[in-house]
């Protein structure tokens, strides 16, 4: 099998950091006389860092956008759908150490557990090796594909909230039609109303994305693309 750090190409000098960012707190709890710590802190700062370096990185790439436009793509690289689109590529959920009951209800699964998880190996990473380190991983990882990702977590809401309001009185509702699947992998359908009447429809992983995929449609239906 082939090891995380191979995957990521950054060998610790310190494993216990590595051991640490992939410790679920359901695990520490249940092993809390061996001293076992969970990941939490070190999600808290992975967060930081994450947040610091891409903020960086647009500001110096990007000069030609305003900082509404900065944040929109910052919230796009750094949200949970692109952290969680990380930890499948490197297969993170399977090194995860987790308590028995979060095991079985399908944590190893679980879109929060695994973007924590990315943001506690980045801060490990840090601690262990320096920004410098962080800062190439964060590259590797994400910014690498900072334009799909982007593009993908465009703001459709806010963008067909813009559209509608062109004429006054215009009221913008959205609607949970359904829902299916496990608790660990549920898929939500939402559909957006405009004066009452749909205009738009989509699924997501969490209700915020519905909306997203249900405002892009929307938009998209309007022309505006």
């Amino acid at each position: 099998m082939v090891t995380l750090e191979q995957k990521i190409g950054y060998t610790f000098r310190d494993r216990t950091l590595l051991d640490n960012a992939l410790t679920h707190s359901s695990y520490a709890n249940e092993h809390r006389e061996q001293g076992a710590l969970s990941n939490e802190r070190l999600e808290f700062l992975g967060d930081s860092i994450l947040g610091l370096v891409v903020a960086d990185h647009l500001y110096r790439t990007r000069p030609d956008l305003p900082e509404g436009d900065l944040t929109r793509i910052r919230a796009a690289l750094v949200c949970e759908n692109s952290l969680v689109d990380v930890a499948k590529e490197l297969d993170l959920g399977s090194y995860l150490k987790l308590g028995k009951g979060e095991e079985s209800g399908g944590g190893r699964h679980r879109p929060s557990i695994q973007a924590d998880a990315v943001e506690a190996m980045l801060a490990a990473v840090y601690l262990d090796g320096g920004i410098g380190q962080a800062r190439k991983l964060i590259h590797d990882l994400i910014l690498g594909h900072e334009r799909e990702k982007t593009a993908a977590g465009r703001d459709y809401k806010t963008a067909l909230q813009e559209l509608v309001q062109r004429e006054s009185g215009q009221v913008l509702t959205y609607h949970l039609t359904g829902e299916s699947g496990p608790d660990h992998a549920k898929i939500f359908a939402m559909e957006v109303l405009l004066n009452g009447q749909a205009i738009g429809a989509g699924t997501g992983h969490s209700k915020k994305e519905a909306e997203q995929a249900a405002a892009k449609a929307a938009v998209e239906k309007m022309g505006h693309e």
